[in-house]
């Protein structure tokens, strides 16, 4: 009887464990962009990766210095975002203003809101930008 016991109560364990959504971690933009500051980019698509947990959007422009750069656009996952790959194309001339990473030295923002060459928004949202990964 204590062996059926031990061994229901094992099943009963499993059973528990099986049935346990996996959990994820997820990080707030904060620690990897300034929330306070806005940055500038202007250059041309390049690639644009949507995917989860985040997307990605990277252009072909310069720096403060003039030197050629590439920038890397982080964006909200395939089910936070309104993107499309066709919203951006490669080769279009665009310009993303959004919070500039910590990193020193590299050319990264979230949070873009981006427009046409001319000034005309681009987006889902009415070139309100993109909510920041969280």
């Amino acid at each position: 009887m204590a062996g059926r016991l031990g061994i229901l109560i094992a099943s009963v364990a499993a059973a528990g464990l099986v049935a346990v959504e996996p959990i994820t971690a997820h990080h707030s933009a904060a620690a990897a962009y300034d929330e306070t500051k806005k940055v500038e980019a202007q250059g041309k698509v390049t690639r644009v990766m949507v995917k989860n947990p985040h997307s990605w959007v990277f252009l072909e422009g310069t720096d403060e210095k003039g030197e050629k750069v590439e920038w890397q656009i982080e964006m909200g996952g395939v089910t936070s975002m309104a993107w499309t790959k066709e919203a951006l194309p490669v080769g279009a001339a665009v310009k993303a203003v959004g919070h500039p990473s910590r990193a020193p030295g590299s050319h990264g923002m979230t949070a873009a809101v981006f427009s046409k060459a001319d000034g005309t928004p681009i987006g889902p949202r009415g070139g309100r930008g993109e909510t920041p990964p969280r």
